[in-house]
């Protein structure tokens, strides 16, 4: 039987390819530079930028600059509630599903969980 793998156990990782950088607000902004051939079409005949800059908005740059490579989603969320308390409510479905639009556009990845501890 496999195991199922808890989401809250993943541990969130910025993706090798972007750069980020706090912009004037101190909110996160993440550098996408513009490849490929239709990105040069529209480059070329429409005046399109060869880099976009995606901003977060205030939670969303907080759990980024949260992102260590260490810790796990769960652990995220226990700083989100520390620093936005019941602001920040449905933390654990609007942080998932945050991790998850990051995930699908390939800003993030996700490194392996670690395992947990047997105890005896």
């Amino acid at each position: 039987m496999k195991k199922k793998k808890n989401y809250l156990d993943f541990v969130p990782v910025c993706a090798p390819g972007y750069s980020w950088k706090l912009n004037e607000k101190k909110l996160v902004e993440i550098e996408v530079q513009n490849k490929g051939f239709y990105n040069w079409l529209a480059q070329k005949f429409f005046k399109r930028p060869k880099v976009s800059y995606i901003s977060l908005d205030e939670y969303g740059s907080f759990v980024w600059q949260q992102m260590d490579g260490q810790r796990t989603i769960y652990d995220i969320s226990f700083l989100v509630k520390e620093c936005y308390g019941e602001e920040a409510e449905p933390l654990l479905p609007r942080l998932t599903k945050f991790f998850q639009i990051l995930y699908q556009n390939h800003y993030i990845g996700y490194s392996t969980p670690l395992e947990k501890k047997k105890q005896a």
